[in-house]
């Protein structure tokens, strides 16, 4: 595999396919997000946190939209989150508290957009402050093989008690991974705007961790401690390196109350070390405009879970049909769960490439 690689390529499963199909966004009601932020509103401030919810529309388009509305610049809107546009989605969002009277006297609602509930506030959000995000997702028109209720119902008891490979979604990686292509363009030079620049580091770093990762599922180690890892604390920040694997850890393994982890790729040394740090360094290797324009932005070496654990595992099943609801921590992917169940197409982008060629 080189920098050219495409990053929605076949990465590996933790568990065998059960050879069930199916689709998801074929109305945005199938795919329904809700933004918890771990915290409440202060009650008073010089800013609002506003709950909205979003039906077909992107993050960044609804913050344009309250800016213009609130008569406010555009970077006076605070989100912790981007959330998808093919999708019904409740979110927050902060602006100061001067643009209130404008919002509440705008119909939000003639362009998909309903406000919940307001706030008042200390600080502006800011990005990442978020703690988790609460999906219910629809797969509809499956089509399955004999024998699949008893086989999904096995699968989803595994993914309950052990979670998933923690891989980036296609989203990281733009449209037809377009983003790739600007770390190519970057690599090479390349003067982009800030925006585009921003895409082009997280798919760059994005691209080496999920590279890490599917080697590591191939292996059978993304659920287990090896000598010379870096061990993540569930929910934080937190990391710490593994000499050696005790019982104490194996438990805390269990429990998912730690998991090892993979690089986010930039300056500096590798916090591994011995074979783990060996094969990191190895596939960094792979991806030499990835790793290259990581390092030149001035990143530092960072870990990210190699496993992501699903909370609160529920579902339904009808004979066509699945619907999931699961809580996964910020910087979860939904699709990343959906991959260990069923091949699923998105009807979301069949839908835009008929939009875009009308």
């Amino acid at each position: 595999m080189n920098a050219d690689a495409d990053p929605s390529g076949e990465l590996a499963r933790a568990w065998p396919a059960l050879g069930i199909s199916g689709r998801i966004r074929v109305r945005p009601e199938d795919f329904q997000v809700r933004e918890d932020l771990g915290f409440e509103p202060d009650g008073d401030g010089e800013h609002c946190l506003l709950l909205v919810r979003k039906t077909g529309c992107n993050t960044q388009w609804v913050a344009d939209q309250l800016a213009s509305a609130g008569a406010i610049a555009a970077r006076e809107v605070g989100y912790s989150g981007l959330k998808d546009r093919h999708a019904v989605t409740e979110q927050w969002f902060s602006v100061p508290a001067r643009a209130m009277r404008r919002l509440e006297d705008t119909d939000l609602s003639a362009i998909g957009i309903e406000l919940l509930c307001a706030a008042g506030h200390r600080r502006k959000l800011r990005r990442g402050v978020h703690q988790r995000n609460h999906f219910r997702i629809r797969i509809s028109g499956m089509v399955c093989g004999s024998g699949w209720r008893e086989l999904l119902e096995s699968r989803l008891a595994m993914i309950a008690a052990s979670g998933v490979p923690n891989y980036f979604g296609d989203q990281r990686f733009g449209r037809r991974g377009g983003n790739i292509e600007l770390v190519r363009r970057l690599a090479a030079g390349q003067r982009m705007g800030r925006r585009d620049r921003g895409f082009a580091l997280s798919a760059a770093r994005s691209q080496i961790f999920n590279a890490v990762l599917s080697a590591r599922v191939r292996d059978g180690s993304w659920n287990r401690l090896l000598s010379g890892d870096v061990a993540a604390l569930h929910g934080t920040r937190s990391v710490f390196s593994v000499t050696a694997v005790d019982e104490t850890l194996e438990q805390r393994l269990r429990i998912q109350d730690i998991h090892p982890s993979g690089p986010m790729w930039g300056r500096g040394e590798l916090a591994t070390g011995g074979d783990v740090a060996a094969l990191e360094n190895k596939i960094a290797a792979e991806y030499p405009a990835a790793a290259a324009v990581a390092i030149e932005a001035g990143m530092k070496q960072e870990r990210r879970p190699l496993r992501l654990t699903v909370a609160d595992l529920a579902w339904e099943m009808s004979d066509e049909s699945l619907t999931l609801s699961f809580n996964l921590l910020k910087g979860g992917f939904a699709t990343t769960v959906l991959r260990e169940l069923a091949e699923v197409s998105d009807a979301s982008e069949t839908q835009d490439f008929l939009r875009s060629n009308t």
